[in-house]
């Protein structure tokens, strides 16, 4: 049995659940759970927010365990080992995306916390192609938000071929965004954050943020007309849109990462006078994914997290909806 907390109905509090897994399919790992981070989506889902949550819901998709069992067609992870789970659990392994490399694309793709049980567990199954090793130099405790948070950010510097000499902007600073500055930083672009909190100015500054600007501050933003390259929102509020794109260089780009659950308003010809572009992104591939743990590795990026033991996770889930954690929340397994 597999030992759990699971939330009853939308908003519940999570209660001691138990489940019986069933047997071990040939692809697939068992992880004994040692870490898992607490997301804004383990949040969206307990609240039911997406209209897709199933109850008992057992949520948790920032997962950090050792591999415990493996199906008999595993033969990439060897047991003890230790890897990380996010949002994806299973990908079909046969429709054009997964065959292309874009298992984050794939139409049947499986999420671990949607229809199944996830994280906030002893143990947790998934496909061992979403299973990816915890390189050398990256703290277990503290590497659990990156398979969501961090390959969510660090995905649309592959696949928007951010450059170098780029100057992008990063649109909130907070479990996303604390992230992203760091991704930006280390990449060796300019780097502008975007708060709304002013008592983050130093904050940003220090995790890789070379400018800071007040995104209540129309002025501040309409002086920064023409400057970006590309411009990351990491929040999952709406924003004054035409302002933002009016901020982008020609062939700019505004990019989404945040789920803002409201329509993005931008009048057309904002977009067509610079050929700029809106876009958005999911979590990346399990190999943008190995890229990104690997970049972290080389140049020292970490979520800066909030620990609770598992035991108190209803308390981790109310540090986490308050918005006062700094920047991530994370549960340790006992015993």
């Amino acid at each position: 049995m597999i030992h759990a907390y699971a939330a009853q109905a939308p908003g519940g509090k999570l209660t001691p659940f138990e489940y019986d897994p069933g047997p071990l399919g040939p692809d697939e790992v068992e992880l004994q759970v040692s870490h898992c981070g607490v997301c804004h989506s383990d949040l969206s889902m307990l609240d039911d927010e997406w209209r897709q949550s199933a109850y008992p819901l057992v949520p948790g998709h920032e997962v950090i365990g050792l591999v415990r069992a493996r199906g008999e067609r595993v033969e990439h992870l060897s047991l003890g080992q230790t890897v990380g789970l996010g949002w994806m659990s299973a990908s079909c392994m046969t429709c054009p995306q997964c065959m292309a490399g874009d298992h984050n694309l794939c139409q049947r793709s499986e999420a671990t916390i949607v229809r199944r049980h996830g994280g906030f567990a002893d143990r947790v199954r998934c496909s061992a192609t979403w299973a990816l090793p915890l390189p050398e130099g990256l703290d277990a405790a503290d590497a659990g938000p990156l398979f969501c948070g961090g390959s969510t950010v660090f995905n649309p510097f592959l696949e928007l071929d951010i450059k170098p000499t780029d100057h992008v902007g990063v649109v909130g600073i907070g479990g996303l965004g604390h992230l992203a500055l760091q991704f930006a930083n280390k990449w060796g672009c300019e780097v502008t954050a975007f708060t709304s909190s002013e008592d983050k100015r130093d904050e940003a500054i220090a995790l890789g943020a070379h400018h800071v600007v007040g995104s209540r501050d129309v002025g501040a933003l309409k002086a920064r007309a023409g400057t970006f390259d590309v411009i990351l929102s990491t929040v999952n509020v709406s924003l004054d849109w035409p302002s933002y794109v009016l901020a982008l260089r020609p062939r700019g780009r505004l990019h989404s990462v945040g789920a803002v659950d409201a329509p993005i308003a931008i009048p057309a010809f904002r977009l067509i006078g610079g050929q700029k572009s809106l876009s958005g992104s999911p979590v990346g591939s399990p190999e943008t994914v190995r890229k990104m743990l690997e970049f972290c590795a080389r140049h020292g990026i970490a979520a800066r997290t909030e620990h609770f033991p598992m035991r108190r996770v209803n308390d981790a889930m109310e540090r986490l909806r308050s918005g006062e954690a700094r920047y991530r929340v994370v549960l340790d397994a006992e015993g």
